[in-house]
């Protein structure tokens, strides 16, 4: 009896090269290196904004933060493996809107608020981004049809 790997798979195999043509591009690059960028600075923002005194939202955006660097960092070199892990990001820079109201409630800021809020809609927007780049093809679809 012989077993066949799905490693060895034509359709797994172009997958893959689809999903690195996606991944090589200047736009998906740029996307990451955003991405990475928006990350690290949820996870600083209550020490640059000066809300650190409210603790819970403090740790809250530095593990939120953390987590989004981790989620969106790998997809680049490995998105065939981890694309999945965007909508999670996509979640995280939802939790980073509400967050303020939810964990801080009556005791939220001016800054934390509006450093959250932006933060957010920024990361939201780039894990959209970076998730609908699976399903694009580099080729150009056919015209005249």
């Amino acid at each position: 009896m012989t077993t066949h790997s799905i490693e060895h798979h034509p359709d797994l195999a172009e997958m893959r090269s689809r999903f690195e043509r996606v991944t090589s591009t200047p736009a998906a690059q740029a996307v990451e290196a955003l991405a990475l960028i928006t990350g690290l600075y949820l996870a600083a923002s209550p020490w640059i904004a000066g809300f650190s005194v409210l603790t819970a939202l403090a740790v809250n955006n530095l593990i939120a933060g953390l987590a989004y660097c981790l989620c969106m960092s790998g997809l680049g070199s490995a998105y065939e493996r981890t694309h999945a892990m965007a909508w999670t990001a996509v979640a995280i820079g939802a939790w980073t809107i509400v967050a303020p109201w939810v964990i801080a409630g009556e005791n939220d800021t001016t800054r934390s608020v509006v450093s959250n809020v932006i933060t957010g809609c920024v990361a939201l927007l780039l894990a959209l981004a970076m998730s609908a780049m699976a399903g694009r093809e580099r080729t150009p679809r056919a015209r005249g049809r």
